[in-house]
């Protein structure tokens, strides 16, 4: 995934970090907070003012900060970096899995009247809510939010006590928290998301949660827990105002193209120039404008329009774009990309992906489940038994190219 400048930090860029890393840093966690220039308890105290000029009440500020025990394990994870490289194909083969597309195809089935009426309200189609939703949360799925969520305010409050480069940033996102709290949306209880503060089915940071957050189901607060009316319709809303989504345009298409070429034209241009859908269907808004983009030499080549700007303002990754787009599109029937990349394997199903971990974990290696989702511990299993045996690269994918190894004798 791709990180954002220090200078300008996303809300997704955060989680991105704390959902990838597989082994915390080696220095330990009190050190690494040692840049603060206050002890925790009297830092808490130094800050109270700053809460009541944003106006926080004293009552809250006490009830909230005052016991708080700083969460020292967000600097490690702050400081971490992806163990697993990803190959583009890899990546979308495990986003784009057959559990998140069955799973998808029930949430639509559950919340399609909700998704029907959000494209009404807003514009944002309902592939484009599927997708993102089951990248950020797998659609809120509880073993996501057991497994990676933490009470946000101590580990906000780390941050902003020890944390010098963003420091500024974590301060005012912890003045957000806090605001919520005084408005009544939400409790420090309920309050539980990534490291870095990000929250809910579709992972606000407070911020958005403040300036983007939409009472939809009219209970008079705004959440992103819970139902996920609110949380969709503030998604909703981010697309449109920070991510200039427009109403009825594609994010894109794959298409077949030789050669490359620059700049913006017309989806009717570019059919001229004989850029075709590779699925052999027309295009179906012909005037609205789309570039090129072939992402591996070799592979699938794209146009993708606006809404895939508008997608990737979410995380600025190119990657995890497509992925959103693609699995939405997967949700809602289409069948995987036509072309294939170089050196590629067809995704595994979902009783593939369960053999895996099966035959792993009777091996010895545990995968911490066997029910078909590829998380950081089969991922790490993976790898394991890869260098084990000597498979090379021993980059932790499952694969049917592994799964054709266990299926050897182990």
């Amino acid at each position: 995934m791709t990180w954002c400048s220090d200078s300008s930090p996303t809300r997704r860029a955060f989680l991105t970090a704390a959902c990838s890393v597989a082994t915390l840093a080696a220095a330990p966690c009190a050190v690494l907070a040692q840049t603060a220039q206050q002890p925790f308890e009297q830092w808490i105290i130094a800050f109270r003012p700053r809460a009541l000029k944003r106006g926080i009440s004293e009552a809250t500020y006490d009830r909230v900060m005052l016991s708080l025990k700083p969460d020292l394990g967000v600097f490690a994870l702050q400081q971490s970096q992806p163990e697993f490289r990803e190959q583009l194909w890899q990546y979308l083969n495990r986003r784009v899995s057959d559990w998140r597309i069955m799973t998808g195809k029930d949430k639509l089935r559950e919340v399609g009247p909700l998704l029907a009426r959000l494209e009404k309200d807003f514009g944002v189609a309902p592939a484009i809510l599927l997708g993102l939703w089951g990248m950020e949360t797998a659609f809120g799925d509880p073993v996501v939010h057991r497994n990676h969520m933490r009470p946000i305010f101590p580990a906000l409050a780390a941050l902003a006590w020890g944390e010098p480069r963003r420091r500024t940033y974590w301060e005012t996102e912890l003045l957000n928290a806090l605001v919520i709290v005084e408005r009544g949306w939400s409790t420090p209880q309920e309050m539980r998301g990534s490291w870095a503060g990000a929250m809910g089915h579709t992972q606000w940071m407070p911020e958005v949660w403040l300036n983007v957050g939409f009472d939809y189901d009219g209970d008079g607060r705004a959440s992103p827990f819970g139902k996920p009316d609110d949380a969709l319709a503030g998604t909703c809303k981010y697309l449109l105002q920070r991510g200039g989504y427009r109403r009825g345009e594609p994010w894109g298409y794959e298409v077949r193209a030789s050669g490359s070429a620059n700049g913006e034209r017309s989806y009717a241009e570019w059919q001229k120039a004989g850029v075709v859908r590779a699925d052999g269907q027309p295009y179906p808004v012909p005037l609205a404008r789309a570039r090129l983009w072939i992402p591996v030499a070799g592979g699938p080549a794209f146009l993708i329009g606006k809404n895939f700007d508008a997608v990737k303002s979410y995380n600025p990754s190119m990657n995890y774009a497509l992925a959103i787009c693609h699995l939405g599109d997967r949700i809602l029937g289409a069948g995987p990309f036509v072309q294939t990349f170089p050196g590629s394997e067809r995704a595994p199903t979902l009783a593939e992906v369960q053999e895996i971990q099966k035959r792993l974990t009777a091996l010895g290696f545990n995968t911490n489940g066997t029910d078909g989702r590829v998380g950081l511990e089969t991922m790490k299993a993976v790898r394991d038994y890869q260098r084990k045996v000597g498979m090379q690269p021993a980059d932790g994918y499952a694969g049917i190219n592994l799964l054709a190894r266990l299926r050897q004798g182990g």
